[in-house]
C-alpha cells in the first residue's frame, strides 16, 4: 500500500474546518464546566443551602410604609413580651431562696449560710428551666473566694439573680421606649421613659405637674453628657445599663432615703430645684436665656471673663444668650471635673487654636485673666513661669511642650489644672492648699480634744 497516497486522501476526505486557539480553550472550559457541576451533583443531592446565601440584612421601613412599621412594631412587643416571660417571678425567687436554704452546706461561716458546688447543681436541678442560666459553673467559679471548703455565700448568689433579673427587666423596659428598634435611645426616647418613671418615684411625688419638663430635661441631660460625647444624639441601652445613673434613679423609689443621699443625687427633686433655681436667679432680665454677664455670676462669681467669652462661642446659644439644655451641660461639666466628659467639655473650651492640645500660648491666655483679677482684688499676681512649670509637673504630658486631653484624663489632675485657668476661686485655693489643709487639721483637733 502507498502510504503516501493513503494519507493524502484522507486529509482530501477530512472537510472539517481547522479549530482556533480560542475555540479549542472555550471547548475546553465547556468539559471542564460539564464534568465539575457532574462531580458537584453528589454534593447537591445531600445539601442544597451552599447554593443559598441566608439573608442577613433587613432594611428598615420607610416612614410611608405604615403597614411594615406597625408590623415590626408589633413582631417587637411580643418579642419582648416573650422575653419578660422567660424572667423569674416573685413567686420563683422565693422558691429558688427556699431550695438555696435547704441546700445549705455547713458550717455556716458566721451568719452566712454557704453551699458547695454538689447542692449547687442539685438546686439547679429542682428550681426549673428558668433558673438554669444561673446554674452554670462559670458562676460558682465567679462568686467562689476563699471558703476551705469550696462553697459560696448562698446570699451573694441570690443576690447576683436577683441583680441579673432586675438587668433584664430594666433592659425590656428601655427596649420598649426604643422606636427604632436598633438598641438605643434617642433624646426624646429617653424623655418618655423618664416622664412615665416619674409617678413610680416616691421621693418626687412633691413635685409639681408643671416642673415635670424641666426635671426630665435635667435628668436627661446627664445621661447625654456623659454618654454620648460624640453629641450624637443616641445613647446605646447597653451603656445605659452599664453606668451607675439609672442605679441612682431607681433609688428615689425608697422612701426613707436620707435626705444626705438626697443632695448627692443628681436626680434627685432637691437636687433638680437647686439647680433650675440657680438658673432662675441667674435670670435677671428673666426671659429665659442666660447672657454672658448674667452667667459670670454663677457660682462664687470668679469664673474669668476669658473663659466664658469661651463658653459662648463655642456652645450652643440664641442670639448670644444660653437656654436651660445648654446651661445644663455648663453646670455637670464644671461639678464633675474629674470625670473624662467634663474635662473634654472644658478642654475644647481651652484648645483656642483649634489644634488638639495646649501649648504655652494657651496656658498664658488664660492665666492672664487670672492676673488680672488678682490685681482688682488687690492681691500680687502669681509669675505665669512658676504656674506654667507646676502644670506640666502635674500632668507629665508625653510631650513635654503640649497637653492633649488625654494627658490631663491620665495624669489625674485634670480638675486641678482646669481649676488654676478658669477660676480665680480655684486658683486661690490651689495656691493655699498646704494652710487649708493645716487649718482643717487644727479644726479637727479641736474637735477630739473637745
Amino acid at each position: 500500500m502507498d502510504w503516501k497516497q493513503a494519507l493524502k486522501r484522507r486529509l482530501a476526505a477530512n472537510t472539517d474546518p481547522k479549530k482556533t486557539d480560542q475555540e479549542l480553550k472555550d471547548e475546553e472550559m465547556e468539559l471542564f464546566t460539564k464534568y465539575y457541576l457532574e462531580w458537584k451533583g453528589g454534593i447537591k443531592n445531600a445539601n442544597t443551602s451552599y447554593m443559598n446565601i441566608p439573608r442577613f440584612y433587613y432594611r428598615l421601613p420607610a416612614e410611608d410604609e405604615i403597614l411594615l412599621q406597625k408590623l415590626r412594631e408589633e413582631s417587637r412587643a411580643v418579642f419582648l413580651q416573650r422575653k419578660s416571660r422567660e424572667l423569674l417571678d416573685n413567686e420563683e425567687l422565693q422558691n429558688l431562696w427556699f431550695l438555696l436554704d435547704k441546700h445549705q452546706t455547713p458550717p455556716t461561716v458566721g451568719d452566712e449560710a454557704m453551699i458547695n458546688y454538689q447542692n449547687f447543681l442539685n438546686v439547679g436541678e429542682k428550681a426549673g428551666s428558668k433558673c438554669k442560666q444561673f446554674f452554670t459553673a462559670k458562676v460558682f467559679a465567679k462568686l467562689l473566694h476563699n471558703d476551705g471548703y469550696g462553697r459560696i455565700s448562698i446570699m451573694q448568689f441570690f443576690n447576683y439573680v436577683m441583680r441579673k433579673v432586675w438587668l433584664y427587666q430594666t433592659r425590656i423596659g428601655l427596649s420598649l421606649y426604643d422606636v427604632a428598634g436598633q438598641g438605643y435611645l434617642r433624646e426624646s426616647d429617653l424623655e418618655n421613659y423618664i416622664l412615665e418613671l416619674i409617678p413610680t418615684l416616691p421621693q418626687l411625688d412633691g413635685l409639681e405637674k408643671s416642673f415635670y419638663s424641666f426635671y426630665v430635661c435635667t435628668a436627661v441631660r446627664k445621661f447625654f453628657f456623659f454618654l454620648d460625647p460624640l453629641r450624637t444624639g443616641k445613647i446605646k441601652i447597653q451603656d445605659i445599663l452599664a453606668c451607675s445613673f439609672l442605679d441612682d434613679l431607681l433609688e428615689l423609689r425608697d422612701e426613707e432615703l436620707s435626705k444626705e443621699s438626697q443632695e448627692t443625687n443628681w436626680f434627685s427633686a432637691p437636687s433638680a430645684l437647686r439647680v433650675y433655681g440657680q438658673y432662675l436667679n441667674l435670670d435677671k432680665d428673666h426671659n429665659g436665656m442666660l447672657s454672658k454677664e448674667e452667667l459670670s455670676r454663677y457660682g462664687t462669681g470668679t469664673l474669668t471673663n476669658i473663659f466664658l467669652d469661651r463658653v459662648f462661642q463655642e456652645c450652643l446659644t440664641y442670639d448670644g444668650e444660653m437656654d436651660y439644655k445648654t446651661y445644663l451641660d455648663f453646670v455637670l461639666a464644671l461639678e464633675n471635673r474629674k470625670e473624662p466628659a467634663a474635662l473634654q467639655y472644658i478642654f475644647k473650651l481651652l484648645d483656642i487654636e483649634n489644634k488638639g492640645y495646649l501649648n504655652v500660648f494657651s496656658l498664658n491666655y488664660f492665666f492672664r485673666a487670672i492676673q488680672e483679677q488678682m490685681k482688682i482684688h488687690g492681691q500680687e499676681p502669681v509669675s505665669f513661669q512658676d504656674v506654667k512649670d507646676e502644670i506640666f509637673d502635674m500632668v507629665k504630658p508625653k510631650d513635654p511642650y503640649k497637653i492633649s486631653l488625654q494627658d490631663l484624663i491620665n495624669s489625674s489632675q485634670g480638675d486641678t489644672v482646669t481649676s488654676i485657668l478658669i477660676d480665680l476661686n480655684g486658683f486661690w485655693t490651689y495656691e493655699n492648699r498646704e494652710v487649708l489643709v493645716a487649718s482643717d487639721n487644727e479644726s479637727t483637733a479641736d474637735l477630739d480634744d473637745t
